[in-house]
């Protein structure tokens, strides 16, 4: 039975390593969204949420160039039933938080203030940095208060972001297995319904043959 060489990783160690550089690669910094926003134009962010989660964001509206207005735009953000999270008229500069009560379509939405007027007004840019989950957790305040080395607050995150994905497997299985059950049920319906139209034109094709015999019975055609 050959052994295993000194100095190289087993089979598990190296899934092992494998697993943790790309669990790093995940937890990589998000970069912040930005986009041109017109005079009177109203632009919409949306994202699904799962439930439970912690959603941090922090946003910019830079002002037109040449203007001396200063920037002009609502901030808004909704969920699908049309419950206001965060909102903020004449919104500069800031952020916003807040933690989500169930799985969830999420929609943040700029509205521009500054009219249109004869000329071309300069557009305003808008950026936005949003997290939830993993990223949203401060592990800089968690690492103070909880007296944490550098490699244990990277352990704490490697851990967040395991469950993470594993709450993740676990709602797309359930979604999954809610989806067969809708292909299941709708196949029994068809079932149904095929057999139901088929025993309709079955007793159409009786009672045609029927009708016509006695009609030719009534000709005096056939006996």
């Amino acid at each position: 039975m050959p052994l295993p060489l000194p100095g190289r990783p087993r089979f598990g160690q190296a899934s092992l390593l494998a697993l943790l550089l790309f669990l790093l690669l995940m937890v990589g910094p998000a970069r912040p969204i930005s986009f041109q926003l017109p005079g009177k134009a109203r632009k919409c962010l949306r994202e699904e949420i799962h439930r439970d989660t912690l959603v941090t964001g922090e946003y910019e509206i830079g002002a037109p160039p040449g203007s001396s207005t200063g920037p002009s735009a609502n901030l808004k953000i909704t969920d699908s039933a049309g419950h206001i999270l965060y909102a903020k008229e004449d919104a500069t500069k800031g952020k916003f938080a807040f933690t989500t009560e169930d799985y969830d379509m999420f929609e943040a939405c700029f509205e521009s203030k500054l009219p249109v007027g004869t000329g071309r007004m300069p557009d305003q840019l808008v950026i936005l940095d949003m997290k939830h989950g993993v990223e949203a957790k401060n592990y800089e305040e968690i690492a103070k208060v909880e007296k944490l080395k550098p490699l244990e607050v990277e352990l704490r995150r490697l851990e967040d972001l395991s469950e993470s994905i594993v709450n993740d497997f676990a709602y797309m299985k359930k979604r999954e297995e809610e989806m067969r059950d809708t292909n299941e049920s709708t196949n029994t319906r068809v079932l149904y319904f095929s057999i139901f139209s088929m025993c309709c034109l079955i007793g159409l094709a009786t009672w045609q043959v029927f009708y016509l015999r006695r009609f030719f019975k009534a000709k005096k055609l056939i006996e």
